[in-house]
C-alpha cells in the first residue's frame, strides 16, 4: 500500500483554481523544506490537497528532487483527481496519510458539482448529515 501526504493548496481558493495551477503543464510541482523521512513509501502515492478546510482532490506523486537552496521539490503528475470531500483542519507543511484513511476518488457522475466548503462540511459531519 502506498503512503500519501496532505498539504494545503496555498493561494487556491477553489478546486477550479487548484486545477488551473496543476493541469496543463508537463509536470506540476510544489516545494517543502524537508524531505519526508518516509518518502520511499510514497511511490505510487498521492498528494491530497486541502482547500477551504476540506480534503477535495489528489495529485499523484512522481518523486522528490533537492533544489539548490536546500528545499525539496515534490514532483507531481499534471492531473487533479477529485475525491470524496472530507473535513480537514489546516496545518503547516504536510502530513502523512495512510492508504486505508484516504478518501475515495469520485465517479464521473459525482464530479459535476463543486465540493462543499470545508467548514460547512465539518458542521454537517458533526450533525451526522454527511
Amino acid at each position: 500500500m502506498p503512503l500519501h501526504m496532505t498539504k494545503i493548496a496555498f493561494r487556491a481558493s477553489s478546486v477550479a483554481a487548484l486545477r488551473q495551477r496543476i493541469e496543463g503543464q508537463e509536470e506540476a510541482s510544489t516545494s517543502t523544506r524537508y524531505l519526508p523521512k518516509r518518502h520511499e513509501e510514497m511511490a505510487g502515492g498521492s498528494l491530497y490537497w486541502i482547500v477551504s478546510h476540506a480534503l477535495v482532490a489528489r495529485t499523484p506523486i512522481l518523486g522528490f528532487d533537492q533544489r539548490d537552496d536546500g528545499r525539496w521539490t515534490i514532483r507531481l503528475a499534471p492531473r487533479l483527481v477529485l475525491v470524496e470531500s472530507r473535513p480537514k483542519r489546516a496545518h503547516q507543511g504536510w502530513r502523512y496519510l495512510e492508504d486505508h484513511d484516504a478518501p475515495r476518488d469520485l465517479t464521473a457522475e459525482e464530479m459535476a458539482d463543486e465540493p462543499l466548503p470545508g467548514l460547512l462540511l465539518a458542521k454537517l459531519h458533526r450533525l451526522g448529515l454527511v
